[in-house]
């Protein structure tokens, strides 16, 4: 144990299984070890007096017939959203419990995510989280909620109760209530968990609960320095998920989630730190990595989480496990974010990766591929265009470049790899514009990348309030920022309007149309990496209805394609035409499988919603506008 671990010596306070968590919460100076920044002498300051201590906490909350909706991972859409920013500025919510589990739980809300068509939420980290003193020092806040101190504690300060006064602990019935909620209007509730690294901070970071209780089995020690720890995770320490104490605790908390708290499944943030049995250092190539790992063996052995949704961040600030994790884990697919939003800005190597990300990564998931000993499906791939990290897809369309200055690091936060556009003709075009041309272009921009996104076999995961035009000014590091910058905006504004509508459509048509949700590949399996569109069981058609060579696929320059997500049996089919020229194009439909197409998705349109037209037979031919998606059914 470090120097700085062993001077405070109230580590036990805040205890590893507490449930709720009371004291102060404000960052105080004596939680450190070090008697100062660069010192190796211990801290003689009592931090007693100001430490965080856990609470025992006995909830009679009566769950009536709460029951679980059960969705199939192919069946589901996830909204990723925070538990403060999305209702801390809706109107129909009252004031007192804006930015709660109460407001979260309110009629209007779980309303407007009804209609969305979301469901499940995946909310931000809700377990207790603190500030630590640099952001403290400098007025802002650890937001995002990502260091956390305690696993089975819920977030005081997003209670309504604990706020009015409430004992400690009442924030437990608070959030039982609001799960309860949310399943009788059909949603699920997936919590994103942060099992890789604590509050804590490096060696000389505060002492509060894991570091005073053993140091040496809860987190990775340098070997030959073991008053130093290996930061994998890019936040000062790494949970070490090899030892048996720590594993024990994890899957302790999954259950307390899942049986006390009814949750419903979880998002492990760089959750390739618990595949490890030996602990890697931040210097290899591929840090303690096992897909056998005694972690995932515990999980998946698990009667408690046999119907939980296990969904991974799949890699570290050391390297990435994308398409290696074992059966019943989902993924997020950065690839799939990557190659989109590079089609779209007309940046794609080659449209063969468009069409394997639209039918679910099978170059990444399917047995043929020679990295991966297990085979998958495409609900391993949960796809999604934007999350918490990184720009909103309103910013996505409108900036080339980061503005971070609010996060007082001098815009060297967050990363430079974006692949944005803001729609014009260089980085003096970004943000709001007057420019009509450009404004109705960043709009269609987010159609077509939304309806992408819906029409693509895996699980979609929308970021909450890009559906109603949410901007972060360009910020795309946000996690500091507890004010409107990272709020959700309720104003009743046309152009957010018109995208509620239009997501609403999408997630409608998804539903209605199995064979895009189709939840496993066809048999056999497809080829592989080098030819991920092969045996997919989709139509792969040119503009001029033509099969897709694969001359074509390599084409640099290929902008526009057409897919057939074939229904089983009469069930409807979809055809998808996807123009990323920047002209409009004709398209020839397709010979059957359906005997004639109905447009349902028009994205050159503000809403979604097609100019009327008769239906389409094969050899009828379509214009498709420029930079835009039609989406027709048959």
């Amino acid at each position: 144990m470090s120097a700085w671990a062993r001077s405070t010596g109230f580590g036990s306070r805040a205890r590893p299984y507490g449930r709720s968590v009371t004291g102060n919460l404000t960052w105080e100076p004596s939680w450190n070890g070090a008697a100062a920044e660069g010192s190796d002498a211990p801290d003689p300051t009592d931090s007693a007096p100001v430490a965080p201590r856990s609470v025992v906490v006995q909830s009679t909350f009566d769950w009536g017939t709460d029951a679980a909706p059960g969705y199939a991972l192919a069946d589901s859409v996830i909204y990723e959203l925070h538990v403060k920013g999305f209702t801390t500025a809706h109107p129909a919510v009252p004031a007192a419990d804006q930015g709660t589990y109460a407001g979260l739980a309110h009629p209007a809300v779980i309303s407007y995510l009804h209609d969305l068509g979301v469901t499940a939420v995946e909310l931000l980290p809700v377990h207790q989280s603190l500030t630590n003193g640099v952001l403290a020092g400098e007025g802002l806040a650890n937001y995002w909620g990502y260091d956390t101190i305690a696993f089975n504690a819920l977030h005081g300060a997003y209670s309504s109760a604990r706020r009015a006064g409430a004992p400690p602990g009442s924030e437990v019935d608070e959030f039982k209530a609001m799960v309860r909620a949310l399943h009788e209007a059909g949603i699920e509730v997936i919590l994103d968990v942060v099992f890789n690294h604590t509050a804590e901070g490096d060696e000389r970071g505060p002492t509060l609960s894991f570091r005073g209780i053993d140091n040496a089995a809860y987190y990775q020690l340098v070997p030959g320095q073991l008053g130093s720890y290996d930061n994998l995770t890019g936040c000062g320490n790494t949970i070490n998920a090899a030892s048996p104490a720590v594993r024990r605790l994890i899957v302790d908390s999954l259950r307390y989630w899942v049986s006390e708290m009814h949750v419903d499944g979880f998002r492990f943030d760089l959750g390739a730190v618990l595949g490890s049995d030996e602990p890697g250092t931040a210097a290899d190539a591929d840090p303690g990595w096992d897909e056998n790992a005694a972690f995932f063996d515990l999980v998946l052995q698990d009667p408690t989480l046999a119907s939980a949704k296990l969904i991974a961040e799949p890699w570290t600030a050391a390297g990435n496990e994308q398409g290696q994790f074992p059966p019943r884990w989902s993924e997020w697919n950065g690839q799939y974010r990557d190659t989109m939003r590079d089609f779209w800005r007309d940046q794609a190597s080659s449209p063969r990766w468009v069409g394997a990300r639209l039918a679910g990564s099978p170059d990444m998931y399917a047995s043929s591929a020679p990295r991966y000993s297990l085979r998958r499906q495409p609900t391993a791939s949960v796809n999604f265009i934007t999350c918490h990290d990184g720009f909103t897809l309103n910013d996505l369309v409108s900036y080339d470049t980061k503005r971070n200055d609010a996060n007082l690091q001098n815009n060297q936060d967050g990363t430079d790899d974006n692949r944005s556009w803001n729609c014009g003709s260089g980085p003096a075009d970004d943000g709001p514009s007057a420019d009509t041309d450009i404004a109705t272009l960043r709009r269609r921009q987010q159609r077509n990348l939304l309806a992408t996104l819906l029409v693509s076999r895996g699980v979609p995961m929308l970021l909450a309030g890009d559906e109603r035009d949410r901007t972060q000014q360009g910020n795309n590091n946000a996690y500091c920022q507890d004010n409107p910058m990272s709020w959700v905006d309720w104003t009743n504004d046309p152009a957010a309007e018109n995208l509620t509508t239009f997501v609403g459509k999408l997630t409608g048509l998804r539903t209605s149309v199995a064979a895009l949700r189709a939840p496993r590949f066809p048999e056999p399996a497809p080829a592989g990496p080098s030819e991920p569109v092969a045996d997919t069981g989709l139509g792969w058609f040119d503009p001029d209805g033509a099969p897709v060579s694969g001359q074509d696929w390599d084409n640099t320059q290929g902008h526009s394609f057409a897919v057939v997500f074939p229904g089983e049996a009469s069930a409807p089919s979809a055809l998808v035409m996807i123009n990323g020229y920047w002209e409009p194009l004709a398209f020839m439909v397709p010979d059957p499988p359906a005997d004639s197409w109905t447009v349902s998705v028009d994205t050159m349109q503000e809403d979604g919603t097609p100019a009327a037209a008769e239906p389409l037979a094969a050899g009828a031919s379509i214009t498709v506008g420029p930079r835009s998606m039609i989406i027709t059914t048959g």
